[in-house]
């Protein structure tokens, strides 16, 4: 039975905790007598207490995230009733900001707030002494070329079958009011050798899907270059690596080594957030348009990258039409996926200093949306919400390829027709998620032939080819007459789902996107259409 058991609840079962990887690894002497013991939300807490009480742990560390902080200040109200003696220890973002307002906190007999790599250790040790530390514990900012290593600590279940999480670096230079990130300054380096050598024997032992969680990846451009170049050196047809992106920091070195990847091999995804001047400068937020914009249209014209590219509504000031206008910008850029978030009030985040101005009414229970502002009323923001959603059916999911560019040019706005589809969606009671994938498609079908007045002739084999197009075999009944020669499978691809289905899509790196033009807004539908 361990003294000290590390645990959180993920979000699924296929994402690996990692920040308990990294407490693990730097517990030193004490990790002979602690282990790791992971769960996720979709687990009642009662039966996770069950399964942690089974284990007797003296000392019990919690990892705390906007997504999972309802489900475990539940299992800690249990285990608090049961096991009195427990020592709970709490970390993570979402108790690391206003501590004195949550309930969770106050359940617990400490929090670590910050990075714990360290401080954690220091705890454990003082608390198993028998020592009396302080219950609320401020963790100074790391010296990352002190800790140790956590890459060892996935195990080959792990490798083979859950999302593993890898970083170079930790910190982010910019001062964007709505996010954590913000806070974490300055930009720290993990030593690059030790780095790439723990990066090889991850490879060594047979995984092809890593995902950096650095913030500013191409910031220092040295190690990503390297980073980048050890992997081309690597390269087999599974290998996948996901980084998050400074937009208007791309330079012709980076360049000369990003299109030597083959398709499938890259993702980027690449934080837009807002294209309104006024709102990037209300928030903090610094980008050059013009970079970002010929950063994206090069990796679209000229390499097999994944672009999966952030917006925001709900800024300060930003109202439907400007949030319209900056989709429709970036569309026009191409990126393979546009995720469309609503804002959150992220705790300890500057965000709030614009709550009296604007009228920011935040959602109190997690994860903390923004219900209303002067700009955007709670209907609004409702259907921005389900905009969101749809979007993410019929655009981010690559099963539209050649009928979505019919739906968005209707009416001159492909943001307006989109929501205008997603409001008709919303009469009808459908829902914005759950429905199947030949529901989605009869919805569609319904939309363009009966609301707008497609021809069904033309329609019909559009969506037929569609539907076929990843190499599906089970065509829908109704569209069976619409399906002819042309619409046979395309041969499937041995690629991460989620890109597989944009590559039919996807521009010849050695030529021009074949992308339809996208109608401009000119003014956007009261909230009532």
């Amino acid at each position: 039975m361990p003294d000290i058991l590390l645990s959180t609840l993920n979000a699924k079962y296929i994402h690996a905790a990692f920040g308990l990887r990294c407490l693990f690894a730097n517990l030193g002497g004490l990790r002979s007598s602690a282990a790791i013991a992971e769960f996720d939300i979709n687990q009642r807490p009662l039966d996770v207490a069950e399964a942690i009480l089974a284990l007797n742990p003296r000392i019990l560390g919690l990892g705390v995230y906007i997504w999972n902080v309802a489900a475990t200040t539940e299992l800690v109200a249990l285990l608090r009733r049961l096991r009195p003696d427990l020592l709970i220890v709490l970390g993570g973002p979402e108790v690391s900001h206003e501590t004195d307002s949550q309930e969770i906190v106050r359940l617990a007999d400490h929090v670590v707030t910050g990075e714990a790599d360290l401080a954690f250790p220091d705890l454990c040790r003082e608390l198993l002494s028998g020592g009396q530390p302080q219950r609320i514990i401020a963790a100074g900012v790391p010296d990352v070329t002190r800790l140790a290593s956590p890459y060892e600590f996935y195990d080959d279940r792990d490798l083979a079958h859950r999302v593993v999480y890898v970083e170079a670096s930790r910190g982010c230079p910019f001062t964007c009011e709505f996010c954590l990130s913000s806070l974490d300054i300055p930009v720290r380096q993990f030593p690059l050798e030790p780095f790439l050598e723990s990066m090889q024997r991850l490879l060594d032992r047979g995984l092809r899907r890593f995902k950096f969680v650095d913030r500013t990846f191409n910031l220092h451009l040295l190690t990503s270059r390297r980073i980048l170049s050890f992997f081309l050196e690597r390269r087999t047809p599974d290998l996948f690596v996901h980084f998050e992106m400074v937009p208007d920091r791309l330079p012709t070195e980076l360049r000369g080594l990003i299109e030597r990847f083959p398709a499938g091999a890259l993702q980027f995804e690449v934080g837009i957030q807002t294209l309104n001047t006024e709102v990037e400068a209300r928030i903090g937020r610094r980008q050059n348009h013009a970079r970002m914009e010929d950063n994206l249209r090069w990796l679209r014209s000229s390499s097999g990258v994944h672009v999966h590219a952030d917006l925001i509504a709900g800024l300060p000031g930003e109202s439907l039409e400007s949030f319209g206008r900056g989709f429709e910008r970036l569309l026009e850029l191409g990126p393979q996926e546009i995720q469309v978030g609503i804002l959150k009030r992220l705790r300890g985040t500057p965000i709030v200093r614009h709550d009296a101005e604007h009228g920011m009414v935040y959602n109190p229970f997690p994860p903390y949306e923004i219900l209303a502002n002067h700009d955007l009323d709670f209907a609004t923001l409702a259907r921005l919400r389900r905009f969101a959603k749809t979007w993410d059916l019929y655009g981010n999911s690559g099963n539209f390829s050649e009928t979505l560019p019919r739906l968005l040019q209707d009416g001159g706005s492909a943001f307006r027709a989109l929501l205008r589809f997603s409001d008709r969606l919303h009469e009808r009671g459908v829902k914005g998620h759950g429905i199947a994938l030949p529901r989605q498609y009869e919805l569609l079908w319904d939309h363009l032939t009966r609301d707008l007045g497609h021809d069904p002739a033309s329609v019909g084999p559009a969506l037929a080819r569609d539907y076929r197009r990843p190499g599906r075999s089970d065509l829908p009944t109704w569209l069976l007459p619409w399906a002819g020669d042309e619409a046979a499978a395309a041969p499937r691809r041995s690629l991460p789902r989620r890109q597989a289905r944009h590559l039919a899509s996807a521009p010849d790196p050695a030529g021009n996107p074949d992308a339809s033009p996208v109608p401009k807004p000119d003014s956007l539908p009261p909230a009532s259409t």
